[in-house]
């Protein structure tokens, strides 16, 4: 992506959200968002897969409209390919659709989503050294607690995705990537927990 404005984010219906939610297919389409057009084989290497595995979920992801041919990349019968958006989003009421197994892919991509979000963590706290030591001063790993009513939550969360969209705006072409998770969700302290 070289330009802020080309960004586009894929809302999921339920027939995309089951063609996503595997792990592996997951796996598949980051590695093509962060680092660009690749054939079956590399992305197999670079996530200790076999081309055959990768081949069929990228065919599977493919089928669902997430990733497209790179043809100016192949030569002979290489194929390579593409993510063919950004971004997804995903609507909450798929988390409560009629159909289990809706939900169930809908639970899936949300389990894939906090595990890729702790192994990108994970990564960055084991290769924090490799760095340059300002990165260290520009990065951040807090947590906070709240207390906040449900409205007061979703206000905290589109001000914060406002915030982000500012500063992708303000992009700096040949700058680092710089992953920003966020995360807002409500918990039970021993206070409010009901008595045995």
């Amino acid at each position: 992506m070289d330009d802020a404005q080309d960004f586009h984010v894929r809302p999921l219906d339920a027939r995309s959200l089951r063609g996503l939610a595997h792990p592996l297919r997951m796996q598949l389409l980051r590695e093509l968002r962060l680092n660009g057009p690749a054939t079956a084989s590399m992305l197999a290497e670079r996530l200790g897969e076999s081309s055959g595995a990768t081949s069929y979920h990228l065919r599977q992801l493919a089928a669902h409209g997430f990733v497209e041919d790179a043809p100016e990349r192949g030569r002979g019968r290489e194929r390579w390919w593409r993510a063919a958006d950004q971004g997804v989003s995903l609507d909450d009421t798929l988390l409560r659709d009629a159909d289990p197994a809706t939900r169930g892919a809908a639970t899936a991509f949300l389990h894939e989503i906090a595990s890729m979000h702790a192994r990108e963590v994970s990564t960055w706290v084991g290769t924090r050294e490799d760095w340059a030591p300002d990165w260290s001063d520009a990065t951040d790993l807090s947590d906070w607690t709240l207390r906040l009513t449900p409205e007061q939550a979703a206000e905290l969360v589109q001000e914060m995705h406002l915030l982000l969209e500012g500063y992708r705006a303000r992009e700096t072409p040949g700058a680092t990537p710089v992953r920003v998770h966020t995360h807002a969700f409500p918990i039970a302290t021993e206070s409010e927990r009901p008595a045995p």
